[in-house]
């Protein structure tokens, strides 16, 4: 993991080495992040639920339309605020994330502050799986110890609360069907076996590769 301030090739902190290539690239959706990391559907359900149940009480003790209005305002602002926050953030997030696949690796640039470029060789990818929702998906990896992320530096591009053992996740692909394709390719490829005739099935998450054939 590195943070770098100059790419002389958009994704990656430095040149390719000879025999490496880029394979494929792609960026998350911010409307994919909002709704699928980040919930943001939920997120207004619970502020109109409480800004409701506001009201409700204000009518059930006697209170006046106006004085029930007045009682969801605070926490309509208040989701308001929250809502704005997060879509600001994925928009960001989207914006500075640029996923690559190589014939030798994954790197992943990420971080909206602090940009910081992860590399992902092939050797330390124990399986990749595709979990595909309605116009898009995410590609989960599993690491083979003992190669490890930051889950302070790659977060949000991790599976849950998995803190002991991050797993990265390329999230919100509109392509990823496509990328997993791709992937799955050229970790046969790397680990010498049969190339899969499609990524994945329908399942989530179905695997790229059997687990443990990415070994070196």
């Amino acid at each position: 993991m590195r943070e770098h301030e100059h790419e002389p090739f958009p994704g990656l902190p430095e040149a390719l080495p000879a025999g490496e290539t880029v394979l494929w690239q792609g960026t998350p959706s911010w409307t994919g992040l909002a709704r699928r990391t980040f919930r943001i559907g939920w997120l207004a359900a619970y502020f109109g639920a409480i800004a409701a149940w506001g009201a409700a009480a204000v009518l059930q003790e006697g209170g006046s339309p106006g004085a029930a209005a007045a009682a969801m305002a605070w926490p309509l602002a208040l989701g308001a605020g929250v809502l704005g926050l997060v879509t600001g953030f994925c928009i960001l997030a989207a914006r500075s994330t640029l996923y690559t696949i190589t014939n030798r690796r994954l790197v992943l640039r990420v971080g909206v502050a602090l940009p910081t470029t992860v590399n992902l060789p092939f050797a330390s990818i124990r399986n990749a799986g595709l979990r595909p929702w309605r116009g898009g998906g995410d590609i989960l990896l599993t690491l083979l110890p003992p190669h490890r992320v930051s889950y302070a530096g790659l977060w949000p591009h991790l599976r849950g609360l998995r803190v002991a053992q991050p797993q990265p996740v390329l999230r919100a692909l509109p392509d990823a069907e496509v990328a997993g394709r791709i992937l799955a390719r050229a970790l046969a490829t790397h680990a010498a076996l049969p190339v899969p005739g499609r990524a994945m099935p329908a399942s989530a998450p179905a695997p790229v590769v059997p687990p443990g054939t990415a070994t070196a």
